[in-house]
């Protein structure tokens, strides 16, 4: 199982690789450096950058996810490193565009760039301060130019816990009951909102784990909500 979990990533990036880009420049990283200055709030990149509010953002091309040393990531970015996610332009697009959508504990309170043109040239401005950005592939976005924010009718369901906890077998399958948080993650006690709006994500593939993307892709929105009330009030 765990030589399973460590591939998704790598799987998506083989994948990934399989395709030329689209695109000859990412962005205009003239323009992009005018964005990053709301980032500049809590990031810093370039010569003598430190962690701050957030981490430094140099070398962000080809890093592992939560891999700055001395910066206190969240959980959900911590173990997506574990399992291998290296940022790439797609992946660092679909963050920027909606973080909590991408990560639901995320710590970066930023509520995300929706302009993708803004996007592609901060990316590009963040790309000069790369080791070698000159190796770095280049990508198409895939980011659909929604804010993938969840319709506040389906966030309104009210789910059936002992429905949930009937369709929870899958789940429970991998993920573990008893709050450990060691390999794969406990769902358990995950607030409700959180957990529709990650499930939601997987199935409009914009969080990068193929799996779960299909598993996502099986629910619907009911299904969805009964696993998040079951999931929401069942204590480790």
């Amino acid at each position: 199982m765990d030589w399973i979990r460590r591939s998704f990533y790598s799987l998506a990036a083989v994948v990934a690789s399989a395709f030329p880009s689209l695109a000859n420049d990412i962005g205009q990283a003239d323009k992009g450096e005018a964005v990053f200055r709301e980032c500049a709030r809590c990031h810093s990149v370039g010569e003598g950058a430190k962690n701050r509010v957030g981490p430094h953002l140099n070398g962000i091309f080809g890093r592992r996810a939560a891999a700055v040393d001395g910066f206190n990531y969240s959980n959900g970015l911590t173990r997506m490193g574990k399992d291998g996610l290296v940022w790439d332009f797609d992946l660092l697009d679909r963050y920027v565009e909606n973080p909590k959508a991408f990560a639901s504990d995320t710590r970066m309170a930023y509520k995300g760039l929706k302009d993708a043109g803004q996007r592609a040239d901060l990316l590009a401005f963040l790309r000069r301060y790369s080791d070698d950005p000159g190796n770095i592939p280049e990508a198409a976005p895939t980011a659909s130019g929604t804010d993938h924010a969840v319709d506040a009718a389906i966030l309104a369901l009210q789910g059936d816990p002992e429905y949930g906890e009937y369709l929870s077998s899958e789940c429970t399958s991998c993920h573990q009951l008893d709050g450990d948080n060691d390999g794969i993650p406990a769902i358990v006690g995950w607030p409700t909102e959180d957990f529709v709006v990650a499930m939601h994500a997987y199935k409009d593939k914009f969080r990068p784990h193929p799996v779960m993307q299909m598993m996502a892709g099986r629910l619907s929105n009911e299904e969805i909500a009964a696993l998040a009330a079951y999931f929401g009030a069942a204590a480790p």
